[in-house]
C-alpha cells in the first residue's frame, strides 16, 4: 500500500482472452462499512473458474476492471464499528459465497470475480460474517485453498460411511481434497489420472486403487472389476459431460454422483436407461456455505489433513500462476503469495 496516495496493489481484468488482459494496477484502499473488516491479503488460491473468467467464458457477465480470484486468506487490519466476531490481528479466510451463511442453497448470492471484486489484491473490505477464523496450525497459503476446492470436496463427500467406495477424478484441488477427506472418513478410494506418475502420487496420498483413464478410456469397467460388480458408492464427478457416462456406469445402485465441474469438456452423452437403472442420486454441488467451511476447518484440524499445494507464485508473477493452471498439468492447488 502507498500511504500517501492511499492506493494498494490489485490485478484487474482489462480485456478477456488470456493473461495479456490481466494488469497489475493501483486501486484505492477500501473504506470499510460498520459491518465490515479490512483484510490484509496474504495468499490467494486459483480455481479453474478463474481461468474461465479471464478467457471471457464465464456463465455470468464480468465487467472490465474486475479484480479476479474467489479464495484468499489474510489478517484483519481494521474492524468496523458494528463488528463483534473479529478483532485486529485475527487470521481469516473467506467463504465462497459471501451471503450464504448456512442452510440450503438458494442461488441468491454474489459471485467473487463476477458481480463483485475478488481477492487478487493486497487489501480487501468484506462483511465480517463472510469470513471464518483460520486454525493456528494452518498457514495462509494452505488456508487460501479451502473456500472453493476444500468446501466443494467437503460437500461432495458428506455422508460417506466407513467402508464405502469413493471414486475421484484427476489431480486438481477438489479431487485431492475429496481423496483426503474420504480416507479420513474411513472410505476406500479409487483415484483416476491420465499420468502413471501422478497415480503413484495419488497412492502416496492414500488412494487404495488407481486407474489410468488414458490407458483405459472405458474406465468404468475397471471400477466394476475393482468393486466386484458393485460400483462406487460415491463419485466425485469433475469432468462433466466428457466423463459423465463413465461415472453413470461406475456408480453403485443407490449410490451418488456428486456433480462438481466440467473439466473434460461440454460434449458428451449418456444413455437414459443407464441413468434409470442405476437408481443413483445425481447431485449438483454448489460449493457450500460458511457453515460448511467452519465444519471443514474443524474436520481437517481433527484429522491433521494438509492441503496439497502444487506451486506458490509471487504476487507480481500472478500471470505465471494463471498460465500454469491453464496448462492443467497440476497436482493440487496453485497459490499466489502477497
Amino acid at each position: 500500500m502507498t500511504s500517501a496516495s492511499k492506493t494498494t496493489r490489485a490485478f484487474v481484468i482489462e480485456k478477456f482472452g488470456n493473461t495479456d488482459g490481466l494488469v497489475n494496477s493501483q486501486v484505492e484502499v477500501p473504506i470499510i462499512n460498520p459491518d465490515e473488516v479490512l483484510v490484509q491479503v496474504r495468499a490467494s488460491a486459483l480455481n479453474y473458474r478463474d481461468v474461465i473468467i479471464l478467457e471471457g467464458n464465464y456463465f455470468q457477465p464480468v465487467p472490465i476492471g474486475r479484480i479476479p480470484i474467489s479464495d484468499a486468506a489474510g489478517e484483519i487490519v481494521a474492524v468496523g464499528s458494528e463488528v463483534t466476531r473479529f478483532k485486529v490481528g485475527d487470521r481469516v479466510t473467506n467463504s465462497f459465497f459471501p451471503e450464504w451463511l448456512g442452510g440450503p442453497y438458494t442461488g441468491e448470492y454474489s459471485y467473487y470475480s463476477a458481480d463483485i471484486d475478488g481477492w487478487l489484491t493486497d487489501l480487501r473490505a468484506i462483511r465480517a460474517d463472510a469470513l471464518t477464523l483460520i486454525p493456528s496450525d494452518l498457514g495462509f497459503i494452505e488456508a487460501s485453498t479451502l473456500p472453493c476446492a476444500g468446501v466443494t470436496a467437503w460437500s461432495a463427500v458428506t455422508g460417506i460411511r466407513p467402508g464405502d467406495t469413493v471414486l475421484t477424478q484427476g489431480t486438481g484441488g477438489v479431487s485431492l481434497f475429496a481423496l483426503q477427506l474420504a480416507k479420513a472418513m474411513g472410505a476406500r478410494v479409487i483415484a483416476t489420472s491420465s499420468s502413471d506418475l501422478k497415480l503413484e502420487k495419488l497412492k502416496e496420498l492414500g488412494a487404495d486403487d488407481t486407474i489410468n483413464y488414458r490407458t483405459h478410456p472405458e474406465w468404468s469397467r475397471q471400477v466394476q472389476d475393482l468393486t466386484k460388480g458393485k460400483g462406487a458408492d460415491r463419485i466425485v464427478e469433475v469432468g462433466g459431460p466428457g466423463t459423465f457416462e463413465q461415472s453413470v456406469k461406475s456408480v453403485s445402485v443407490g449410490g451418488q454422483v456428486s456433480m462438481v465441474g466440467a473439466l473434460a469438456g461440454m460434449k458428451g452423452r449418456v444413455e437414459f436407461m443407464s441413468l434409470f437403472l442405476s437408481q443413483a442420486r445425481y447431485q449438483p454441488i454448489a460449493t457450500g456455505s460458511r457453515q460448511a467451511l467452519d465444519d471443514l476447518m474443524q474436520f481437517i484440524t481433527q484429522h491433521d489433513i494438509r492441503p496439497c499445494i502444487d506451486s506458490v507464485w509471487d504476487f507480481d508473477n500472478a500471470k505465471g500462476a494463471f498460465d500454469h493452471l491453464s496448462n492443467r498439468d497440476v497436482f493440487g492447488k496453485v497459490v499466489i503469495r502477497n
